[in-house]
């Protein structure tokens, strides 16, 4: 699958879309308009518009608290999504899920998930039923480097791998971990490396704020699942600006951790590429910037003036 120039042009489109989207949701928590917590990806868009740009429609997405670039990339409508944030009536999953659990089945998003590695059984049993069913579609389940450490994760790769289910682990690695490096929770150098475990996954770690990069290795782990040849473990390395949570002071962190990832910002790299090789003009640049914005606001204008859920629809749509 041979990236065209208006491919390109769509991921970055995304990839700021996300950027954009999750700024002003900053902005909004921290202006008490939105409940509970919000964790956001602002420097991790690569990841999820290159992992999702690949898939169809029909094709499913698990991901986890730090889940609304999936969501956008997978194609949700920023004004539902917005809502379902605000915990509007509107939104998603009719505001009760809210920012840690977005879900649409319509767009084969199976749901974030609040607990960490919760996401990955639930993944695991819809590649199981995909090739039960053998309809052909494939799962992309996105997890942060913490997650590998959790018992789902192994217990969910064995059985893919015994099944050769038709699966792709993303593993969103910002190296951080709640508030703890990699270095203090995983005593080897790349999440990879823990494919070797299972015989029929294959490991593989990539530059994951090169969008390009992400989105061809995505590419090859798709085909690969779709000719019934197993599960991939694709470790994108990548960067999280933002606390595990926002309003995290992140006291934990180096400033020049910080400074160094911000160096590597995977939107400010892909820009740059366009440009160079004249793919866009920085009119078009602006064009883009301008086309969002309003999409943008539009979206919270929806989200303010939805109603909230009824209090006598509390226990509807609860199954367990």
């Amino acid at each position: 699958m041979e990236l065209t120039k208006e491919d390109m042009v769509k991921l970055f489109t995304t990839m700021l879309t996300i950027r954009r989207f999750e700024e002003k949701v900053s902005e909004l928590f921290l202006g008490g308009k939105i409940p509970g917590f919000i964790h956001l990806g602002i420097g991790q868009e690569a990841v999820a518009a290159g992992c999702c740009f690949p898939l169809k429609k029909e094709d499913y997405i698990a991901n986890t608290h730090r889940g609304h670039g999936q969501c956008i990339a997978k194609g949700a409508d920023i004004k539902i999504l917005m809502a379902e944030i605000f915990g509007k009536a509107t939104g998603y999953c009719k505001g009760k899920g809210g920012s840690m659990h977005l879900a649409s089945l319509d767009l084969g998003i199976l749901g974030a998930n609040g607990i960490v590695a919760g996401g990955i059984p639930i993944a695991v049993g819809a590649a199981f039923s995909a090739k039960y069913r053998k309809s052909d579609q494939v799962v992309a389940c996105f997890f942060g480097d913490g997650a590998t450490g959790e018992g789902a994760f192994y217990e969910s790769l064995n059985l893919a791998s015994i099944l050769k289910l038709p699966i792709i682990f993303v593993c969103e690695n910002n190296h951080w971990a709640e508030f703890s490096p990699q270095s203090t929770h995983m005593d080897i150098e790349k999440v990879a490396q823990k494919a070797l475990a299972f015989g029929n996954i294959k490991g593989e770690t990539i530059d994951g704020n090169d969008v390009i990069t992400v989105h061809n290795a995505m590419v090859k782990a798709i085909e690969r699942a779709r000719r019934g040849e197993g599960p991939t473990l694709l470790e994108c390395n990548t960067t999280r600006y933002r606390g595990h949570y926002e309003g995290d002071p992140q006291k934990y962190r180096p400033k020049d951790d910080l400074e160094s990832a911000k160096s590597n910002d995977a939107i400010e790299r892909f820009k740059t590429f366009l440009l160079e090789k004249n793919i866009v003009t920085s009119k078009n640049i602006e064009d883009i910037e301008g086309e969002i914005k309003p999409k943008i606001d539009e979206a919270v204008k929806f989200a303010e003036e939805s109603p909230l859920p009824l209090p006598e629809e509390t226990l509807k749509d609860v199954y367990s």
